[in-house]
């Protein structure tokens, strides 16, 4: 596959650069010189700074290093960590590694999972004819620099995950959002992923924490 998937252009908010300095951006295979760089993003989007958490932030920045370190590092075939770069506007966009600069603004993960354990509850009400066979491809990590988001950024990966899932001969999607993150649920409601499974949580039954939202996006070859 080719590692460079997509060339787009886009304007970087007013508050980094003026809105007549013209940016693109590309994604492509993350590689092992991006952990750095996703990890950051990751602990960024997923994790505050404010009051203890900014004490422990650390430590689970140290964690999100170590997993995806080895998850990107098991060369599974079917795992997939997808990266998109910033780059400053040159003449010649087809050229993306002579630009003066390029930055990781956005990642996302795909796999392939398969039923276990407690996933008994989770698929019974699909009524499948043979949960102990089923596989299901599944994204997760979705997550961009906070400078870049509601460009087009987000959209793009997930285009692109979909079309991955596809070569896999997967026809349909699954992830996880939970119920306050209503940004993160309105991106996925307009590109087309629909609620499957509502999860409950000891946190959410005991001490009213958001529940998890399972979503399941259907598509077909024309993708």
């Amino acid at each position: 596959m080719n590692p460079l998937f997509c060339l787009s252009k886009f304007l970087k908010p007013q508050a980094q650069k003026k809105l007549s300095n013209e940016f693109s951006f590309f994604i492509r295979i993350a590689q092992p010189k991006d952990i750095n760089s996703i990890t950051e993003v990751l602990t960024n989007s997923f994790y505050s700074c404010q009051g203890i958490m900014g004490y422990v932030r650390p430590f689970l920045r140290l964690g999100i290093y170590e997993d995806l370190r080895n998850r990107i590092r098991s060369k599974s075939e079917h795992y997939l960590c997808l990266v998109a770069m910033v780059v400053e506007n040159t003449e010649s966009t087809r050229d993306v590694s002579n630009t003066r600069k390029q930055d990781l603004v956005g990642t996302v993960e795909i796999d392939v999972r398969s039923r276990s354990g407690m996933d008994v509850l989770l698929f019974k009400s699909w009524q499948l004819d043979n949960l102990d066979d089923f596989e299901y491809a599944y994204l997760s990590n979705l997550a961009v620099d906070a400078n870049y988001r509601k460009l087009g950024v987000a959209q793009k990966l997930l285009s692109y995950c979909e079309h991955q899932v596809l070569g896999w001969g997967f026809c349909e999607l699954y992830l996880h959002v939970l119920e306050n993150n209503y940004t993160a649920r309105r991106l996925y409601d307009k590109a087309g992923y629909r609620l499957q499974e509502v999860e409950w949580t000891f946190g959410s039954l005991l001490f009213g924490q958001p529940r998890k939202l399972l979503l399941r996006k259907s598509f077909s070859s024309k993708v």
